[in-house]
């Protein structure tokens, strides 16, 4: 009999053994096989718990899209802004199995329906969120275009970091250059 309150960790420590082989091996070789074995379990704790390795992968997906969440969100709409790039650059988003798994995810959405339909909520998602701040420092249509440009830069910037396998400084410097944007257009419009 399983031990009461044992399925939100094994979960976890699947979704972690997934990210891990899929970072390994990417998504098309990411076997259930491969990652039980990962996580130390049978095969078949995967279809006890998920279902099937499509909804592993889709959990290990919004896994890493929950830690782009704020906590607690800033109380001004500046701080907020620059939240949202600090959490884009985060040290998770940096790490070698999240950029394998990002880029691994980014290519099979193409041809997953499931897997585009969450792509499409974590773009609109951060547009969304980045849009909810300008328009509280700017007009409306300047806010559109300055959150578009800001996620563009975003992904834009992680992406170029993720595929040439750099180090934090590079992802630094690139996370600089999105907050810039920000702090520029900002004083362009008056309000810095």
């Amino acid at each position: 009999m399983p031990k009461v309150g044992m399925e939100p960790m094994r979960r976890q420590q699947l979704i972690d053994a997934t990210i891990e082989v899929v970072a390994e091996v990417g998504l098309g070789g990411a076997t259930i096989n491969l990652i039980s074995r990962r996580a130390g379990m049978s095969s078949g704790i995967i279809s006890h718990y998920f279902g099937s390795k499509q909804a592993l992968i889709e959990a290990s997906v919004r896994y890493l899209l929950s830690q782009l969440k704020m906590e607690h969100s800033p109380d001004s709409p500046y701080e907020r802004l620059m939240k949202i790039v600090d959490l884009n650059f985060s040290d998770v988003q940096q790490a070698d199995s999240s950029t394998k798994t990002w880029l691994s995810f980014w290519g099979r959405s193409m041809h997953d329906p499931k897997l585009y339909r969450l792509q499409e909520l974590n773009k609109r998602r951060l547009v969304s969120n980045l849009r909810y701040s300008f328009k509280q420092l700017l007009d409306p249509q300047n806010a559109k275009e300055a959150a578009e440009v800001t996620a563009a830069l975003i992904d834009g910037f992680w992406l170029r970091c993720a595929l040439s396998r750099t180090n934090k400084a590079r992802f630094a410097q690139a996370k600089s250059h999105c907050k810039k944007y920000i702090n520029d257009v900002l004083t362009l419009h008056g309000v810095k």
